[in-house]
């Protein structure tokens, strides 16, 4: 029986683990250090195996129609999937899709394997939501690609009980402030919109969620243009898309320090500069152990003819953790784990993919959800 080979163990990964340790494929836990890979288990009455990771370990181990999953830095994912590949396995991460990962969906085809990315939470559940608003708006009497579109997709995860830093952090900071210093595009007005700086494209967005309405502030995230094709939205009118990220009320205030500084930085003093604050970050605002993370996703289209809103709906999810695992933890693993069974079950396509757009396949990962206490609550605005 083929089996799962799941590298990385941290706290985004546990509840994927667990899920995965007590199904029907043996499954091996691969961690740098091999004691936290055996704490992902801990408790269970499984035989799944937990060992220290090692690529070559790792590629020694793969068997034909096994499933990598790399949840390892992003730096890792190209040579566990090339080593997948070349093993005759399937690679799975809940991570973007890189030109270096597209440029082995042809070699995914030629040999029947899939390469499933941007499967966690953001990006992953943000795609699927906005398949179904897509898939609903088409099948609707409003739809026609010359009205005006609004797409606008935002989530954000922050400390349930919120501190004055307006933000904690369950994994190395480190990443969190590299994205302070990358470039996003967007579309506004139907122009495009690129910005250099989040701070520099901070805006007030107004959240309907499930126990009410929250005004949170949102930015623009990394490149939203691609989505469009992704979602089955070109070549219509779109006056506006954007994939961004939500922040606490107050976030920038709290981080202005912060973002004043990182604009004076460049080259390898900036690299330096941003790793001692990383370290700094993770000493101050962690989240300490039991303390409940908050996740809010929000995806709506909003639909225009003539200056009148004619269709406009939007999924909410507003979650927090508990005693089991962080929300985020949940939230990015368990989709991971019921994309591997979905691949290992033969109902994913060949090649380099994101997560799937098939509506009988995204409810039933839901339904999935919903058992764990992860609803996500569709608002029609125009009722």
């Amino acid at each position: 029986m083929a089996r799962i080979h799941w590298m990385g163990a941290g706290l985004s990964s546990i509840p994927g683990i667990r899920r995965l340790a007590q199904g029907d494929h043996p499954l091996t836990v691969w961690n740098r250090t091999v004691e936290k890979a055996e704490e992902a288990l801990a408790g269970l009455d499984t035989k799944a195996e937990a060992k220290a990771f090692s690529l070559d370990e790792v590629t020694a181990a793969l068997e034909p129609g096994d499933v990598a999953v790399s949840m390892l830095p992003g730096d890792w994912h190209v040579a566990v999937a090339e080593a997948a590949l070349d093993a005759d396995a399937h690679f799975v991460s809940s991570s973007y899709i890189s030109p270096e990962m597209r440029a082995l969906d042809s070699k995914g085809r030629d040999k029947n394997l899939c390469l499933i990315n941007e499967c966690g939470l953001d990006p992953g559940l943000d795609h699927l939501l906005a398949h179904l608003l897509v898939a609903d708006y088409r099948a609707s009497p409003a739809f026609d690609d010359k009205n005006g579109h609004y797409f606008r997709s935002y989530c954000g995860g922050f400390p349930k009980i919120p501190n004055d830093f307006r933000y904690k952090f369950s994994w190395s900071p480190l990443g969190v402030l590299k994205a302070l210093i990358s470039p996003s595009r967007s579309l506004r007005d139907g122009e495009l919109v690129e910005t250099q700086r989040p701070w520099d494209a901070l805006s007030s967005y107004d959240a309907r969620l499930p126990g009410g309405h929250e005004t949170f502030e949102a930015y623009p995230n990394r490149d939203s243009l691609p989505f469009m094709a992704d979602y089955g939205m070109d070549g219509w009118n779109v006056q506006q898309f954007v994939r961004g990220t939500l922040r606490l009320d107050g976030w920038s205030e709290a981080w202005s320090g912060i973002f004043r500084e990182v604009e004076t930085l460049s080259g390898e003093a900036r690299d330096k500069r941003l790793r001692e604050m990383s370290d700094e970050f993770w000493r101050l605002h962690a989240y300490e152990d039991g303390e409940p993370d908050r996740v809010v996703l929000c995806v709506e289209l909003e639909v225009q003819r003539e200056g009148e809103t004619v269709w406009h709906k939007s999924y909410s999810l507003d979650v927090a953790g508990n005693a089991q695992a962080s929300a985020m933890g949940r939230l990015v693993s368990v989709p991971v784990s019921l994309v591997i069974e979905a691949v290992l079950a033969g109902r994913l396509e060949a090649g380099v993919h994101p997560a799937p757009s098939d509506p009988a396949l995204i409810n039933e990962w839901f339904d999935h959800l919903r058992t764990q206490g992860d609803d996500f609550v569709l608002f029609d605005h125009l009722t």
